[in-house]
């Protein structure tokens, strides 16, 4: 049984279908990456996940039980957790208290807290040297880093992240790739929405191509990688 699996998932705008008829499956231990150009309905999908946007039809079945019409807090308890397109961190709040936030759902011991903030801290040293400062004082590297802690403070056993690329350096870009590429390895399960194909699909298993609310193209990333169309499309190729 697979991690998490959609089928024939529909959402409207008003009249306007973002999403139509949408499958895909999520296997525990992967990396699956969404491709596709900005309003191809990425960001549909993850909120609709997470139960912030209302479907209009199909299923979501995570661990074999259907959410769709779960309330999106009793879908980050069940550990299908999110670190949102644009960041959306507390601004006012200091960088420890956003990563207190993220396990404002769970029953957990102050020990435990303190254990699983020093993980995140030594994920991402720098949030530790900022770890008393205002989250709005923080760079756009740093409060992506602050906001994929936040969502790993809810100990996700599906993590999604929603353009984790967006608005901030190449350098930074890299090094938060290579933190989820660690995450996965120890055994985190990712589903990545990522308009930066081509670092995406470096360090996904698997990936599925999303054009104007529609699935065109799956399959290995290592070979959609080297597809002629993709290429073209969202390579440079």
């Amino acid at each position: 049984m697979s991690l998490l699996e959609v089928k024939n998932l529909s959402v409207n705008y008003g009249a306007i279908a973002a999403l139509q008829d949408v499958d895909f499956r999520v296997e525990e231990g992967e990396i699956v990456t969404f491709v596709g150009s900005n309003g191809a309905g990425k960001t549909t999908t993850m909120r609709t996940l997470s139960g912030l946007v209302a479907a209009r039809a199909g299923r979501i079945v995570f661990e074999g039980r259907d959410i769709l019409r779960e309330p999106s807090h009793a879908i980050v308890s069940r550990g299908l957790v999110q670190s949102p397109e644009g960041r959306m961190v507390f601004p006012e709040l200091t960088v420890k208290e956003n990563l207190l936030m993220g396990a404002y759902a769970r029953k957990v011991s102050r020990a435990s807290l303190s254990s699983e903030l020093e993980a995140v801290f030594a994920l991402f040293p720098r949030l530790l040297e900022r770890e008393k400062q205002p989250a709005v004082t923080l760079s756009g590297g740093e409060q992506q880093m602050l906001a994929i802690g936040r969502a790993l403070m809810g100990k996700p056993r599906l993590l999604l992240l929603d353009e984790p690329s967006l608005g901030i350096s190449p350098l930074l870009t890299q090094q938060i790739f290579s933190k989820i590429a660690e995450l996965n390895r120890g055994g985190l399960t990712v589903l990545l929405a990522e308009q930066n194909a081509r670092m995406a699909l470096r360090i996904a298993h698997r990936a599925y191509v999303l054009e104007v609310g529609r699935i065109v193209k799956e399959g290995a990333a290592s070979v959609l990688a080297n597809d002629p169309d993709l290429q073209k499309a969202y390579l440079g190729g």
